[in-house]
């Protein structure tokens, strides 16, 4: 169940505190083909299995970095619901880094704490340090600061 969040105020309690962790996601080679395809890049090593199995130390293909992290707003729905809200703006990201890539058919799921909040003349900005874990791999894919604007009502 998402963590339901009303208002600036009941956001603000949260500062510093871990939101949630989403479900597990696997991702498939058909996820990453077409990914591939609505990207326009097909490099060899998340589309050619065979070729990935016999020229890559990971013997399978994997996943785009850009892939995963299109994933956090699924993710990200799944650890908090915004209500009262009239419009949200994915504002940025102020750091990222990728760290271990995802093979095919892993299993990921979103880790999020509130780093910082602001109410800017009624429109409220946030920073959450996200990680997305791989299961059964003690390191993530990636860790990054993603920016919001959030308008409540």
């Amino acid at each position: 169940m998402p963590l339901l969040i009303s208002s600036y105020e009941e956001f603000e309690t949260y500062k510093g505190k871990e939101l949630g962790v989403s479900g597990y996601l696997k991702i498939s080679q058909e996820q990453i083909n077409m990914f591939a395809d609505a990207t326009l890049d097909h490099q060899w090593i998340h589309t050619d299995p065979k070729r990935a199995e016999t020229e890559t130390a990971f013997k399978s293909t994997i996943a785009h970095g850009y892939l995963t992290l299109s994933l956090v707003p699924h993710l990200w729905d799944q650890i908090a619901e915004f209500r009262n809200v009239k419009m949200m703006i994915n504002y940025g990201i102020s750091s990222l880094k990728f760290n271990q890539p995802v093979l095919v058919n892993s299993e990921v799921r979103m880790r999020a704490k509130l780093h910082s909040i602001v109410n800017l003349r009624g429109v409220t900005k946030f920073e959450v340090d996200v990680t997305l874990e791989i299961k059964d791999n003690a390191k993530p894919a990636f860790n990054a600061i993603l920016v919001f604007l959030y308008h409540f009502n």
